[in-house]
């Protein structure tokens, strides 16, 4: 099952990468490929984990380029859209 809102994040954090360049470019293909297994695990992610994620993406806003903080920005829209779905906190 894929969560769309998630294969969205990965795709939007994926294009953050390919707009900046050095660690920040490393870290967000990292997270892209995170949230592009959650996506198509068979489990739903826990909020911590997704969390977690949104916390790095934040903290790599300063360090991203103006192109890379519009994606990384969609990308945490679509979190939290499915963060909505999920039970708990």
């Amino acid at each position: 099952m894929t969560h769309d809102e998630l294969q969205t994040a990965a795709t939007q954090v994926a294009s953050a990468g390919d707009a900046t360049d050095g660690e920040a470019a490393d870290r967000l293909a990292e997270l892209a490929d995170q949230l592009d297994a959650l996506a198509t695990g068979d489990a739903d992610p826990d909020h911590g984990r997704l969390a977690r994620i949104q916390r790095s993406l934040a903290d790599l806003t300063d360090e991203a380029g103006t192109d890379a903080t519009a994606a990384i920005e969609d990308a945490d829209d679509a979190i939290n859209q499915f963060r909505e779905t999920l039970e708990g906190v």
